[in-house]
């Protein structure tokens, strides 16, 4: 704004073009203009779907999929005996690989975490019976629904899915808690942010259907994970 040199004290707008210039000096750091970082597609489309676009989730699953099986392929290969192969291990390392972590917050990180539990989940349970771990003879397996699993314990894993199904179709909820902190290893917080509940009701689910499933299951219960 000047001052009108007809009217003293009387302020006029300056000459268009001003304003836009006044904005990208603002917009400008080094004087080089500020714009968005450059982000991988995967990165892309977890924010999307972070942000309530659903169509996102079809193209993200696929990629995370395809890495997950991709790490968890490489890592059977050079299974030895006595060696665990742990599913939160894989799913932090296709965080890693996949996503621009600098670029996402952790509301980001707990969504990628939830799509990869599904993902971990399916893909444990693939090799699990390609390897004939469904052929169960006697007693059945014990889990212990606090500890984290591994592609080696195949008739636990297969033990715990026909269990959560089970849940599933009287709570789908609490199986999806159960999930989401099983196989993602997602904190309290995190599963909270994901369904979109309080971080006091996850850990009621956790806790109700933690008991349900060693019940159901037959598990030893030693500690709580929290």
């Amino acid at each position: 704004m000047t001052r009108n040199r007809d009217t003293p004290g009387e302020l006029k707008p300056r000459a268009p073009g001003y304003a836009p210039a006044l904005m990208a000096l603002i917009m400008t750091s080094n004087g080089m203009p500020m714009s968005e970082p450059k982000l991988s597609e995967t990165t892309r489309l977890l924010r999307d779907w972070a942000n309530g676009d659903q169509a996102a989730l079809d193209h993200l699953t696929p990629r995370v999929y395809r890495e997950l099986r991709r790490l968890a392929g490489s890592l059977m290969k050079q299974e030895s005996p006595g060696r665990t192969i742990q599913a939160t291990g894989l799913v932090h390392e296709a965080y890693l690989k996949l996503i621009d972590v600098d670029n996402v917050d952790w509301q980001h990180r707990a969504h990628f975490f939830a799509v990869a539990a599904q993902v971990m989940r399916r893909i444990l349970l693939e090799a699990a019976r390609k390897r004939g771990a469904a052929k169960r003879g006697g007693q059945s397996p014990r889990v212990h629904v606090e500890e984290i699993p591994d592609i080696g314990r195949g008739s636990e894993l297969i033990a715990l899915d026909d269990a959560l199904k089970a849940l599933a179709k009287m709570d789908p909820r609490k199986a999806r808690v159960i999930e989401l902190r099983f196989f993602g290893g997602l904190s309290v917080e995190e599963t909270a942010e994901v369904l979109k509940l309080s971080a006091d009701t996850v850990l009621r689910d956790w806790r109700l259907a933690r008991a349900w499933l060693l019940t159901e299951l037959g598990s030893d219960s030693p500690r709580e994970k929290k």
